[in-house]
């Protein structure tokens, strides 16, 4: 192969650098209008705001669904990525929970309940890889904070991120503005519910992630 051949094949094995650029403002500002407006927000209104063409939209993103799941597999690594900052930064591992709830609660993860719904391809290889390392990161922090006696040992990790999504699901006709308003207020209430000791008993059985995996659950 010439040189000129080997330098083309590369281009076309990798995506130009503003080419990923594009892409990422496109998602950066779907994540944002579909956690405000929901996930039918008009796509032109998304070229717009991420400040592309329609035609470049289209071209990273053929349709709604693939640009959802886009959306949904950045939330799950920005989310893991605030997981593992927690748990290197916080001394207390308590701390560290309540830091990555607020930090989640950020990151919109209670918007992503409205986007999966439908024939969304829940099973999609790197969907299932995001989602497994965010929730296999969450339980090490939470059994962290439960062998230090930080933590309520009667919760699981299903527990915290049920709560975690109701939570921070935007309520029917609010944005993210009104969200602000009292979201924090209510994730801080539920966090001092799972600080050790625990102040009552709790009826039923933790929630385990086996739970989660039930008909229609995500």
């Amino acid at each position: 192969m010439s040189a000129a051949a080997e330098i083309q094949a590369r281009q076309v094995a990798r995506p130009r650098a503003d080419a990923l650029r594009n892409r990422e403002r496109i998602v950066c500002a779907a994540r944002g209008m579909f956690a405000e407006l929901g996930p039918d927000v008009p796509l032109d209104d998304i070229a717009r705001t991420a400040g592309v063409g329609n035609a470049t939209l289209y071209r990273h993103f053929p349709d709604r669904a693939a640009l959802i799941h886009a959306v949904v597999v950045s939330v799950l690594d920005r989310v893991h990525e605030q997981v593992r900052r927690a748990a290197t930064e916080e001394s207390d591992p308590f701390a560290a929970v309540r830091r990555f709830v607020h930090a989640a609660a950020d990151e919109r993860i209670g918007a992503l309940c409205p986007m999966i719904t439908g024939d969304f391809d829940r099973n999609h290889p790197d969907l299932l890889a995001g989602r497994d390392r965010l929730e296999d990161a969450v339980r090490e922090l939470i059994e962290r904070a439960q062998s230090a006696g930080r933590m309520r040992r009667d919760v699981a990790v299903g527990d915290l991120l049920v709560a975690l999504g109701q939570l921070a699901r935007p309520l029917p006709g609010t944005g993210c503005t009104e969200l602000d308003r009292f979201v924090h207020r209510h994730l801080q209430l539920f966090l001092d519910g799972l600080e050790a000791p625990a102040r009552s008993e709790l009826t039923g059985r933790a929630i385990t992630l086996e739970d989660l995996r039930g008909p229609g659950a995500y």
